[in-house]
């Protein structure tokens, strides 16, 4: 298994043009806060019913998909693990407060189109496929990137 910093090193490899960066440091989040978004708009009568703590930021689907996520990058940093647990709260917060005024669905897909295009936009004027073509797991890894290069003391 790859240790965090080899999976950096191998992601930035095709994120080094500074345009490219910053579409990434924006898209990137707004894909994974779409993600939750859309996992949030799925139907959780079953979680709540069961669970019955009457708290809709946890009782979604979107939570039960984070928890596997979390154990994803707690196998490969505990501290990468809770700065996404950090950002996924908030994506949680953020996603239920955006349900209260508008279909959360409709906004989730837009974000996520929008992030998208300007993803492979970025990947054009970097003249580099994207990462997830040669490893799906990069997924994972392009949110604790922009996470580790936009918070960190380097």
């Amino acid at each position: 298994m790859r240790t965090l910093e080899q999976w950096f090193e191998e992601y930035a490899v095709s994120h080094q043009n500074p345009k490219n960066k910053a579409i990434h440091y924006i898209c990137v989040p707004a894909i994974y806060f779409s993600i939750v978004g859309l996992l949030m708009s799925i139907p959780a009568g079953l979680i709540s019913t069961t669970l019955k703590l009457n708290a809709p930021i946890i009782e979604n689907w979107a939570f039960v998909v984070l928890l596997f996520v979390l154990i994803f990058y707690i196998r490969l940093s505990i501290v990468m693990a809770l700065k996404i647990a950090v950002f996924s709260a908030l994506c949680l917060i953020a996603n239920y407060y955006i349900a209260q005024l508008l279909p959360l669905w409709i906004f989730s897909i837009g974000v996520f189109v929008i992030a998208w295009i300007g993803q492979f936009y970025g990947h054009n004027i970097e003249g580099k496929k994207p990462s997830f073509l040669k490893d799906i797991q990069f997924l994972m890894i392009g949110p604790a990137w922009v996470v580790e290069n936009l918070f960190s003391k380097k």
